[in-house]
């Protein structure tokens, strides 16, 4: 398996069990009254799962994107910037005037 699906699956396992431990914390300190609701309520299980899934979703996505961002990537052989910097010289800069059409009932100015 190569290392990039074996680094995603992983970072999607930890971010699941991430989205388990917060719906968990969610229920057990009855945020909002969540354990009410689950608790007395025949689709309470089905909630749970949804509120799993998708919060298991957003956590996996943004476990997998900081895995991606921390990678390490050695590129520091120093040969980038090969083309050389823009010179501007402030000495030979000339004036440009520029006149737009007057609007009717205003006096051009000069």
């Amino acid at each position: 398996m190569p290392k990039l699906i074996r680094l995603y699956i992983t970072q999607v396992l930890i971010g699941f069990g991430i989205s388990a431990a917060f719906v968990a914390m969610l229920l057990w300190f009855n945020v909002a009254n969540l354990w009410h609701l689950v608790s007395h309520s025949d689709a309470g299980v089905l909630a749970v799962v949804i509120l799993w899934f998708a919060n298991g979703i957003v956590f996996a996505g943004v476990q997998f994107a900081i895995a991606v961002m921390r990678l390490k990537d050695d590129d520091d052989d120093q040969t980038g910037g090969r083309r050389d910097p823009i010179r501007i010289d402030m000495t030979r800069m000339i004036p440009v005037h520029a006149e737009a059409p007057a609007k009717q009932g205003t006096p051009r100015r000069r």
